[in-house]
């Protein structure tokens, strides 16, 4: 099916497998509006219209009823590139959705492996957080789609060839039989992207404040026996001291609540010696964006406030009590953006006022805004300032 080609709600049907009466329903409660009406009750649809049904299908076999899918799709405003993007996006959920279902069946064969022996109250207890660890797939698929929003802008038009992680997997600098231990691993992506990297010796912990994320990278490294996965609080880390050799913070310490608590436990349950890597921002990452917001609204705002807690010029002060020899490491970059809507996508999928402010009509005229300003500009070159902490632990 091309641009140019239509179907009509029967052809659809047959096309699709999903029976007239629930395309008429979607119609009924515009979940999935036709392109337009032909003559009679004949309903004029296109391929756009089709993407539309794809992901309306893939959320509602996610869990989501109706109302909440039309909420999300609502809110999106899928560009011509955005279909990628939107897979993805939905990958990341089914595959979360699937981990999820897996730790679940894990539990329930642990607890029937008890039966007939001394009732075992652990066993039973984490199939209970197990059964009730139901995460809001709605939300992960709103996480997801606005991550990978940021990704693509940074994987199109960053200028380093080299990327994030392979640079900061390069100042790990450790030995190959290494205990480390990652907090806020997320779902698992850096080492996924290093994975023919990792040494055989090395044993990894990921832990992670989200059961989900823990679930995810599980989902994604699970086969791999140097990884163990748990659910943890940095601020309480549920280890005995001096138990690793480094401790990775790849962009999260800005967002722990009690910071001085949470570099106390790492320097905790390090090794005499042992390293730290925190990777942060400065506060002028993607200064620019804003800069772009604000010319069209001084009130709208795009960058994330928590990086004021933790970035490339008050970092070391967190540090110096727990860790000697402390270096900032900068990892080279700038983005250079030739394209409007790719740095649109990015700004409304943070989460500050931007994504609420920029809808309907407003997004139409920002929209403009920023093709005017690109086509005066020519490129817009973008501030890129990340780069890593590197400490070892203080006696």
């Amino acid at each position: 099916m091309t641009h140019e080609e239509y179907l009509t709600t029967g052809e659809l049907a047959r096309r699709t497998g999903i029976t007239l009466r629930t395309l008429r329903y979607y119609d009924q409660i515009g979940l999935l509006s036709p392109q337009e009406h032909l003559k009679g009750d004949a309903r004029k649809y296109t391929l756009r219209n089709l993407e539309r049904l794809q992901r309306i299908q893939t959320l509602k076999y996610v869990g989501l009823p109706l109302e909440e899918i039309k909420n999300i799709l609502h809110q999106e405003s899928l560009s011509e590139a955005g279909m990628r993007r939107s897979l993805e996006a939905q990958l990341d959920v089914l595959q979360k959705k699937i981990a999820h279902a897996e730790h679940l069946a894990h539990a329930i064969r642990e607890t029937l492996g008890t039966l007939g022996n001394e009732t075992d109250w652990a066993h039973i207890e984490e199939l209970i957080r197990a059964a009730q660890t139901e995460e809001n797939w709605g939300e992960q698929y709103r996480t997801s789609t606005r991550l990978q929003s940021r990704i693509h802008l940074y994987d199109k038009f960053s200028t380093n060839p080299q990327g994030w992680h392979r640079w900061l997997f390069d100042k790990l600098e450790q030995s190959p039989d290494a205990r480390i231990l990652e907090v806020g691993c997320g779902d698992g992506t850096f080492w996924q992207r290093n994975a023919d990297r990792i040494p055989a010796g090395w044993r990894v912990t990921l832990t992670d404040l989200s059961n989900g994320m823990v679930e995810a990278a599980r989902s994604r490294l699970g086969n791999e026996p140097r990884f163990v996965f748990l659910p943890a609080d940095v601020q309480r880390l549920p280890f005995h001291e001096e138990q690793f050799d480094l401790v990775l913070a790849n962009n999260m310490l800005y967002h722990v609540a009690d910071l001085p608590l949470a570099v106390e436990e790492i320097h905790r349950v390090l090794k005499p010696g042992g390293l730290l890597c925190a990777s942060t921002m400065s506060t002028r990452h993607l200064q620019e964006l804003e800069d772009i917001a604000v010319s069209f609204d001084p009130d709208l705002r795009v960058l994330d406030q928590a990086i004021f807690r933790f970035h490339f010029d008050n970092g070391a002060a967190y540090l110096a009590p727990y860790f000697t020899e402390l270096r900032l490491l900068q990892y080279q970059d700038q983005l250079l953006v030739n394209e409007a809507e790719p740095l649109i996508e990015y700004m409304t999928s943070t989460p500050m006022n931007a994504r609420e402010k920029l809808v309907g009509p407003s997004l139409e005229y920002f929209r403009d805004h920023v093709e005017k300003l690109l086509e005066q500009a020519g490129t817009f070159r973008m501030t890129k300032e990340n780069g890593i902490f590197t400490g070892r632990k203080r006696s």
